[in-house]
Protein backbone atom coordinates (compact mmCIF):
# COMPACT_ATOMS: atom_id res chain seq x y z
CA UNK A 1 0.00 0.00 0.00
CA UNK A 2 2.91 2.36 0.71
CA UNK A 3 4.20 1.88 -2.82
CA UNK A 4 0.71 2.48 -4.19
CA UNK A 5 0.52 5.80 -2.36
CA UNK A 6 3.94 6.87 -3.61
CA UNK A 7 3.09 5.88 -7.16
CA UNK A 8 -0.32 7.57 -7.05
CA UNK A 9 1.25 10.85 -5.93
CA UNK A 10 4.06 10.59 -8.47
CA UNK A 11 1.49 10.05 -11.23
CA UNK A 12 -0.88 12.70 -9.83
CA UNK A 13 -3.73 10.23 -9.38
CA UNK A 14 -5.52 12.28 -6.75
CA UNK A 15 -8.52 10.05 -5.98
CA UNK A 16 -6.41 6.90 -5.68
CA UNK A 17 -3.94 8.70 -3.44
CA UNK A 18 -6.53 10.16 -1.08
CA UNK A 19 -8.38 6.85 -0.78
CA UNK A 20 -5.12 5.10 0.04
CA UNK A 21 -4.05 7.64 2.65
CA UNK A 22 -7.49 7.60 4.30
CA UNK A 23 -7.49 3.80 4.38
CA UNK A 24 -4.07 3.58 6.05
CA UNK A 25 -4.88 6.31 8.58
CA UNK A 26 -8.15 4.64 9.59
CA UNK A 27 -6.29 1.35 10.08
CA UNK A 28 -4.01 3.06 12.60
CA UNK A 29 -0.87 3.05 10.48
CA UNK A 30 1.71 5.46 12.02
CA UNK A 31 1.41 8.89 10.46
CA UNK A 32 5.16 9.11 9.92
CA UNK A 33 5.06 5.96 7.76
CA UNK A 34 2.32 7.49 5.62
CA UNK A 35 4.32 10.69 5.31
CA UNK A 36 7.41 8.74 4.29
CA UNK A 37 5.44 7.22 1.42
CA UNK A 38 4.16 10.67 0.42
CA UNK A 39 7.66 12.09 0.55
CA UNK A 40 8.90 9.32 -1.75
CA UNK A 41 6.13 10.23 -4.18
CA UNK A 42 7.15 13.89 -4.09
CA UNK A 43 10.74 12.91 -4.76
CA UNK A 44 9.57 11.10 -7.89
CA UNK A 45 7.67 14.21 -8.95
CA UNK A 46 10.90 16.18 -8.53
CA UNK A 47 12.77 13.73 -10.73
CA UNK A 48 10.10 13.97 -13.40
CA UNK A 49 10.32 17.76 -13.26
CA UNK A 50 14.11 17.69 -13.60
CA UNK A 51 13.79 15.31 -16.55
CA UNK A 52 11.25 17.73 -18.11
CA UNK A 53 8.56 15.04 -18.06
CA UNK A 54 6.61 17.35 -15.77
CA UNK A 55 6.28 21.11 -15.99
CA UNK A 56 5.51 23.81 -13.45
CA UNK A 57 1.76 23.10 -13.59
CA UNK A 58 2.32 19.47 -12.55
CA UNK A 59 4.71 20.58 -9.81
CA UNK A 60 2.10 22.93 -8.38
CA UNK A 61 -0.60 20.27 -8.66
CA UNK A 62 1.57 17.74 -6.80
CA UNK A 63 2.02 20.22 -3.94
CA UNK A 64 -1.73 20.80 -3.74
CA UNK A 65 -2.43 17.05 -3.72
CA UNK A 66 0.24 16.51 -1.07
CA UNK A 67 -1.35 19.14 1.17
CA UNK A 68 -4.78 17.60 0.65
CA UNK A 69 -3.44 14.16 1.54
CA UNK A 70 -1.79 15.36 4.75
CA UNK A 71 -5.03 17.15 5.60
CA UNK A 72 -6.63 13.72 5.96
CA UNK A 73 -4.33 12.87 8.85
CA UNK A 74 -6.52 14.55 11.43
CA UNK A 75 -4.87 16.48 14.25
CA UNK A 76 -1.64 14.51 14.01
CA UNK A 77 0.27 17.75 13.47
CA UNK A 78 -1.31 19.75 16.27
CA UNK A 79 1.42 21.21 18.45
CA UNK A 80 1.30 20.49 22.15
CA UNK A 81 3.71 22.83 23.89
CA UNK A 82 4.05 20.49 26.86
CA UNK A 83 5.28 17.68 24.65
CA UNK A 84 7.28 19.42 21.92
CA UNK A 85 10.91 18.45 21.40
CA UNK A 86 11.82 21.98 20.45
CA UNK A 87 10.87 25.01 18.37
CA UNK A 88 11.87 25.61 14.76
CA UNK A 89 11.37 28.86 12.83
CA UNK A 90 11.34 28.11 9.11
CA UNK A 91 10.73 29.91 5.85
CA UNK A 92 11.72 30.25 2.20
CA UNK A 93 14.08 33.19 1.90
CA UNK A 94 13.46 36.55 0.26
CA UNK A 95 12.80 36.56 -3.51
CA UNK A 96 12.06 32.80 -3.64
CA UNK A 97 8.43 31.65 -3.68
CA UNK A 98 8.97 27.88 -3.73
CA UNK A 99 7.31 26.05 -0.87
CA UNK A 100 6.93 22.37 -1.80
CA UNK A 101 10.09 21.09 -0.11
CA UNK A 102 9.65 23.42 2.84
CA UNK A 103 6.07 22.30 3.38
CA UNK A 104 7.11 18.64 3.44
CA UNK A 105 9.81 19.34 6.03
CA UNK A 106 7.41 21.42 8.15
CA UNK A 107 4.79 18.67 8.09
CA UNK A 108 7.21 15.90 9.04
CA UNK A 109 8.88 17.94 11.78
CA UNK A 110 5.46 18.60 13.31
CA UNK A 111 4.66 14.90 13.10
CA UNK A 112 7.85 14.20 15.02
CA UNK A 113 6.96 16.50 17.90
CA UNK A 114 8.48 19.84 16.93
CA UNK A 115 6.72 23.17 17.27
CA UNK A 116 7.26 24.70 13.82
CA UNK A 117 6.69 28.36 13.06
CA UNK A 118 6.24 28.45 9.27
CA UNK A 119 6.87 31.96 7.93
CA UNK A 120 5.90 31.04 4.37
CA UNK A 121 7.78 32.13 1.25
CA UNK A 122 9.63 35.24 0.09
CA UNK A 123 10.35 36.03 3.74
CA UNK A 124 12.11 39.38 4.41
CA UNK A 125 15.12 39.42 6.71
CA UNK A 126 13.27 41.35 9.39
CA UNK A 127 10.44 38.82 9.51
CA UNK A 128 12.90 36.07 10.47
CA UNK A 129 14.38 38.38 13.12
CA UNK A 130 10.95 39.21 14.56
CA UNK A 131 9.93 35.52 14.66
CA UNK A 132 13.13 34.52 16.43
CA UNK A 133 12.59 37.23 19.05
CA UNK A 134 8.99 36.14 19.57
CA UNK A 135 9.34 32.34 19.58
CA UNK A 136 12.93 31.82 20.83
CA UNK A 137 13.63 28.75 18.64
CA UNK A 138 16.54 26.40 19.06
CA UNK A 139 16.64 25.89 15.29
CA UNK A 140 16.20 28.19 12.29
CA UNK A 141 15.50 26.66 8.88
CA UNK A 142 16.12 28.56 5.64
CA UNK A 143 14.87 27.13 2.34
CA UNK A 144 15.41 28.08 -1.29
CA UNK A 145 15.14 26.50 -4.72
CA UNK A 146 16.71 29.32 -6.73
CA UNK A 147 20.49 29.73 -6.86
CA UNK A 148 19.86 33.46 -7.19
CA UNK A 149 18.47 33.39 -3.64
CA UNK A 150 21.76 32.30 -2.05
CA UNK A 151 22.71 35.90 -1.36
CA UNK A 152 19.40 36.48 0.39
CA UNK A 153 19.95 33.33 2.41
CA UNK A 154 23.29 34.77 3.46
CA UNK A 155 21.69 38.16 4.07
CA UNK A 156 19.11 36.57 6.35
CA UNK A 157 21.82 34.98 8.46
CA UNK A 158 23.75 38.27 8.63
CA UNK A 159 20.58 40.02 9.81
CA UNK A 160 20.08 37.38 12.50
CA UNK A 161 23.69 37.84 13.64
CA UNK A 162 23.46 41.64 13.64
CA UNK A 163 20.34 41.39 15.80
CA UNK A 164 22.35 39.38 18.31
CA UNK A 165 20.12 36.33 17.88
CA UNK A 166 22.46 33.66 16.52
CA UNK A 167 24.24 32.54 19.68
CA UNK A 168 22.79 29.35 21.14
CA UNK A 169 20.82 28.57 17.98
CA UNK A 170 21.47 26.33 14.98
CA UNK A 171 20.82 27.55 11.44
CA UNK A 172 20.06 24.86 8.87
CA UNK A 173 19.53 25.31 5.14
CA UNK A 174 17.81 23.14 2.57
CA UNK A 175 16.48 23.05 -0.97
CA UNK A 176 17.45 21.48 -4.27
CA UNK A 177 20.63 23.46 -5.05
CA UNK A 178 21.99 23.65 -1.50
CA UNK A 179 25.10 21.70 -0.51
CA UNK A 180 28.13 22.00 1.75
CA UNK A 181 29.66 24.75 -0.38
CA UNK A 182 26.47 26.79 -0.16
CA UNK A 183 26.34 26.15 3.59
CA UNK A 184 29.83 27.60 3.94
CA UNK A 185 29.03 30.55 1.65
CA UNK A 186 25.91 31.61 3.55
CA UNK A 187 27.55 30.80 6.93
CA UNK A 188 24.94 28.28 8.05
CA UNK A 189 25.59 25.49 10.56
CA UNK A 190 24.29 22.61 8.49
CA UNK A 191 22.53 21.52 5.29
CA UNK A 192 19.72 18.95 5.01
CA UNK A 193 19.01 17.28 1.67
CA UNK A 194 15.60 15.85 2.53
CA UNK A 195 12.91 15.81 5.19
CA UNK A 196 14.16 12.68 6.95
CA UNK A 197 17.64 14.16 7.27
CA UNK A 198 16.10 17.37 8.62
CA UNK A 199 14.21 15.45 11.30
CA UNK A 200 17.25 13.45 12.35
CA UNK A 201 19.43 16.57 12.47
CA UNK A 202 16.90 18.53 14.51
CA UNK A 203 16.51 15.67 16.98
CA UNK A 204 20.28 15.55 17.47
CA UNK A 205 20.37 19.31 18.03
CA UNK A 206 17.69 19.41 20.71
CA UNK A 207 18.97 16.19 22.24
CA UNK A 208 22.29 17.84 22.80
CA UNK A 209 20.79 20.82 24.60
Amino acid sequence: MYEEISKALAELEEDLLLDGVKNLYEKGVPVFDILAALQKGMEEVGKKFEAKDYFLSELIMSADVFKEATGLLGDAFANNDSETLGTVVMGTVKEDIHDIGKDIVVTILKCNGFNVIDLGVDVPYEKFVEAIKEHNPQIIGLSCLLTSAFDNMKGTIVAIEEAGLREGRTILIGGGPTDEKVKDYVRADGVCKNAQEAVETCKKIVGGN
